[in-house]
């Protein structure tokens, strides 16, 4: 077939396809695999180093199939950037070739409304650039009922429209399919696209979560992991604290301080990872804003993509019971909340972040009931151990702030916890595993000693979350889930084995996989799947553990491993028997835009433990 006959195909037979399974489906393959050959080989004389991405749906069917081309110097992904794209109408009767371009970043930074307004204002800005765009039409209508192909209509800054019953002849489509990409390629050297003010480059993964369990045998890196990740995304004298934890921590004060009432007037004992934490939030606040009876209210930040990560790399940190020492911070990180409506609507920032304090303010105001000299007070001697000049204006707000209203969690600090699993330390309650995420070191980042002297494979550089509330549906509409509904069917088929033993997932489980769907953004099904198999390594299979009678329901034959393994094997069934799945943490040196493609970690991992069951206990750690 060519291309009018593979546009024609897919076009003709969309309504009924769309009525059917879509695993395996022809107009599906179609779609994914010749339609994209059939375009990739037309399109080679422009740009060979195009890439060229289409979708058909992922797991289920999409309101509009598209096809999209894709400079890399520009943008490899469809929700920004600008692009040539095919767009197939919902009802079948017909295809756009469009030049549009990505509005998810747009959303995620302006809102609803403001990503409409920029849309529009980027879509004139666009067609103003070239005149052979006012032969193209502005707009279109891709008859779909749903948001993600509503929001395709505002992506157009011109198309051409042909009808499914008269679809011209290959000389036609391929000279405006030239036509356009000579467009695409002018417009691209002078288009100025509206900045989105997000964390996440290309040179950076954002984690869901900002705190980490690196566990595994001694000597694998993983205090030296913490280290290159602070040195790639600031430098270790100002973004990286390394704290031994010692054994006998038992109370948050050997972690935050405390007071002191030896002496004439009561101290506060600061450590050094209080330190860090005001030195994060100097790093956060630009200013402080003030109520007209002179009380601090409220801070304001600098633009989130100027603020740097800081990593707390808790060391060796089960040699203490992480439930006593860490308790503090445990319970005060589940109140983080990102860009609450009201409070954005109400100041018209770009984002805002709020937590409970981890040091409530009295604790420090406290210190001056009992002061004699007005002019050396505990408070400002406490200050100036924190790191804070009270001469200078900025650093006197922060601590009259703090005073008042305590120290919370910065959110941009990420603590590394580094672990290894052995008899001489402390295991974890679920408490603590649910509340992280959890890196068997040793399957995320494994040594290669072949590649000791020049390696070939490095970890990507994370950075920390921007948002807490994975309900966030403008931020999945241009995932691979745009609806949440995938992981939510894949998240209950899991607890239909989990039902009735204390390893059930709750909402916090179900929260934290959507914000791992949403600071991965998996464009394809197994992508997706890539994400559910380390949502498991890291969320799921820790909690586990036990004998054959902990972990066999009443009257079941199997236990819930073997369960387990027969549920993922479908829910997986991408990556499961295959080495196909992406590596979603780490890149290759030499060509970091080659995809790493690995087994599937779950699987393995489940054949372990179940192997451990058999001679009478289990559990996740070696």
């Amino acid at each position: 077939m060519n291309l009018k006959e593979k546009l024609k195909t897919i076009a003709d037979g969309w309504q009924d396809a769309s009525t059917q399974e879509f695993k395996g489906h022809p107009i599906a393959n179609l779609i994914r695999k010749e339609l994209v050959e059939e375009v990739k080989a037309n399109i080679k004389d422009a740009n060979s180093s195009y890439l060229v991405k289409s979708s058909a749906g992922a797991g289920n069917w999409a309101s509009v199939p598209w096809l999209a081309i894709l400079n890399p110097t520009i943008t490899t992904s469809t929700q920004s950037g600008i692009y040539p794209v095919y767009l197939f109408r919902a009802d079948g009767s017909g295809i756009y070739l469009s030049l549009g371009f990505g509005t998810t970043d747009l959303k995620e930074k302006y809102g609803a409304r403001g990503g409409r307004d920029k849309a529009a204002e980027l879509r004139n800005q666009i067609r103003g650039k070239d005149q052979r765009l006012e032969n193209w039409n502005e707009s279109i209508d891709l008859r779909s009922s749903t948001d993600l192909g509503r929001s395709y209509e505002l992506a157009t800054a011109g198309a051409k429209f042909y009808p499914s019953d008269s679809i011209p002849d290959d000389d036609r489509l391929l000279s405006d399919l030239k036509e356009i990409l000579d467009i695409y390629s002018a417009i691209n050297l002078e288009i100025q696209v509206p900045e989105v003010v997000v964390p996440k480059t290309d040179d950076h993964t954002v984690l869901s979560k900002p705190f980490l369990l690196l566990a595994g045998i001694s000597g694998t890196g993983k205090t030296r992991f913490v280290r290159e990740q602070a040195k790639a995304s600031g430098s270790l004298k100002e973004t990286y604290c390394l704290t031994s934890v010692r054994p006998d921590w038992h109370e948050p004060s050997d972690l935050l301080g405390y007071v002191s009432r030896i002496g004439a007037s009561p101290t506060y004992i600061a450590t050094d990872v209080l330190k860090f934490i005001v030195k994060a939030w100097k790093g956060i606040i630009k200013s402080i804003t003030f109520n007209n009876d002179g009380t601090p209210c409220d801070w304001r930040g600098f633009d989130l993509k100027d603020i740097k990560p800081f990593w707390l790399c808790l060391d060796e940190m089960n040699l203490a019971p992480v439930e006593q020492y860490f308790s503090d911070y445990l319970s005060v990180l589940e109140t983080r909340e990102w860009n609450d409506p009201d409070k954005l609507e109400k100041t018209g920032l770009d984002y805002c972040y709020e937590c409970d304090p981890l040091i409530k303010g009295d604790v420090f105001s406290g210190l001056d009931s009992e002061a004699v000299d007005e002019d050396n007070k505990p408070s400002d001697r406490l200050a100036k151990q924190l790191g804070l000049d009270l001469k200078i204006k900025h650093d006197n707000d922060i601590w009259q702030y703090f005073l008042h209203h305590g120290i919370a969690i910065p959110f941009n600090l990420i603590v590394a916890g580094t672990v290894n699993m052995d008899e001489t330390t402390h295991g974890f309650s679920r408490k603590v595993i649910d509340r992280a995420l959890t890196f068997d070191f040793g399957e995320f980042f494994p040594n290669d000693f072949d590649a000791f002297f020049e390696p070939k494979i490095k970890a990507k550089t994370l950075s920390y979350p921007t948002s807490s509330d994975g309900r966030n549906k403008q931020a999945l509409a241009h995932t691979a889930d745009p609806e949440g509904n995938l992981s939510i069917q894949f998240l209950t088929s899991i607890n239909s084995v989990l039902e009735n033993t204390p390893f059930k997932l709750a909402y916090r489980a179900l929260n934290e996989l959507l914000l791992n769907v949403i600071t991965t953004k998996p464009e394809s099904e197994i992508a997706l799947q890539a994400v559910w198999d380390d949502f498991l390594m890291c969320k799921v299979l820790p909690r586990i553990e036990g004998d054959i009678d902990k972990l066999t329901k009443p009257n079941s034959e199997q236990n819930i491993l073997e369960q387990l393994e027969t549920v993922l094997k479908s829910q997986l069934n991408m990556v499961w028997d295959t080495q196909n799945r992406p590596d979603l943490y780490r890149k290759i040196i030499a060509n970091e835009d080659e995809v790493i493609e690995i087994a599937c970690r779950s699987k393995a991992k489940l054949n372990w433990m179940n192997q451990q069951l058999q001679a009478g206990f289990t559990s996740f750690w070696p």
